[in-house]
C-alpha cells in the first residue's frame, strides 16, 4: 500500500509541475482506485470484526 501513496504523490506533483501524459493520468486514476478500494475493505473488515457487550457482559451483533 505505501507503494501506491507514493506512486500517486509523485503522479500529483508532477501533474501540478507539468502535467501527465495519457497514459500516467490513467494510471493515476487506476492507483487512485486501488488505493480507495483497499481502504473500504480494510474499513468493511474492521467493522465487522466489531464486538458491543452491554452493561451485563451480553454480546450483541
Amino acid at each position: 500500500m505505501d507503494e501506491i501513496v507514493a506512486r500517486i504523490n509523485e503522479l500529483s506533483r508532477k501533474q501540478k509541475k507539468e502535467g501527465l501524459t495519457p497514459e500516467e493520468t490513467a494510471e493515476q486514476k487506476q492507483l487512485r482506485d486501488q488505493y480507495i478500494n483497499g481502504f473500504k475493505r480494510s474499513l468493511r473488515n474492521q467493522l465487522e470484526n466489531i464486538t458491543l457487550v452491554d452493561g451485563e457482559d451480553q454480546i450483541k451483533h
